[in-house]
């Protein structure tokens, strides 16, 4: 399943992530943190070595879809649409 939220950086570049989206994540806890272009994968650093191959694999596959929005691959959809979608998963 999908979870968004939207939070904002701070003149400092801090970004704090909004509450319901850190239920997994304890205070203190080392973070990964992959920049792909405009977007930000972040990642336990606990959970690098079991998974790092398959995140890594995740970014790629999420550049090959950027660049296909980029080039007008993707159809938009409605808010409702797209909640409607997302459940679906």
């Amino acid at each position: 399943m999908i979870d968004v939220g939207i939070t904002k950086m701070s003149t400092k570049g801090q970004i704090v992530i909004p509450s319901d989206l850190r239920t997994e994540f304890d205070v203190g806890e080392k973070l990964f943190i992959i920049k792909n272009n405009d977007q930000l994968i972040i990642k336990k650093v606990s959970q690098l070595d079991k998974n790092l191959e398959e995140d890594l694999e995740s970014a790629k596959r999420t550049e090959a879809a950027w660049k296909r929005y980029e080039n007008g691959e993707f159809e938009s959809v409605s808010e409702d649409d797209f909640l409607v979608e997302l459940e679906k998963c």
